[in-house]
């Protein structure tokens, strides 16, 4: 007979309905508003990539031929165009490579550079603060020498053992090679 004994049932209360519907409705909320987040940041990632692919692209510095401006390690952001004009930093696609350089002479240029490291374009002196150390370096082509039609003449900042126009290997770039001029360095931030 004792478990015919039944507890009585007792109801909530008003506030503990209200309570209970309160805490369903914030995990609604909460849940609503955190899908929401997730996506818009999903969205927001999606377009910086396709930005940073089609228009931005980001390298980072490997190597020393652009100190002191460029440091090993630096990040920068490019943009894409080949519209250069003379003194811009600029990277190329070399043998599956990325090559950063200084764009020195375009198209019908005529390059010259003596034995001190001194360069003039079509006889004019280039003013170049950010060599510090003038040298002629690895140097396999005659001077002076004339930029062919559609191609750039690159040099490194540090002259001395940048690997660039002077070799035969590189030579002159075509405008089709360059991936995009500088834009800002990201890292460090100074």
């Amino acid at each position: 007979m004792a478990a015919d004994k039944k507890k009585p049932v007792t109801m909530p209360s008003k506030e503990q309905i209200e309570t209970e519907l309160g805490k369903i409705k914030y995990k609604k909320k909460f849940l609503g508003t955190l899908l929401s987040t997730v996506s818009i940041l999903i969205v927001v990632a999606a377009l910086a990539v396709l930005a940073s692919t089609l228009f931005f692209p980001v390298v980072q510095v490997s190597g020393t031929s652009m100190e002191p401006a460029l440091k090993n390690g630096d990040i920068l952001v490019l943009v894409k165009s080949d519209d250069v004009e003379q003194g811009d930093l600029c990277c190329v696609s070399w043998q599956n490579k990325t090559l950063l350089k200084r764009v020195i002479g375009l198209p019908g240029d005529v390059i010259d550079m003596d034995d001190q490291g001194n360069v003039s374009v079509n006889n004019k002196p280039l003013d170049e603060p950010y060599v510090t150390e003038k040298s002629l370096g690895v140097c396999e082509i005659e001077f002076p020498y004339l930029v062919p039609d559609n191609k750039i003449f690159l040099l490194g900042d540090r002259r001395e053992t940048s690997v660039d126009s002077r070799s035969a290997a590189i030579g002159c770039v075509g405008k089709d090679q360059i991936i995009g001029k500088v834009f800002f360095k990201v890292w460090p931030i100074k």
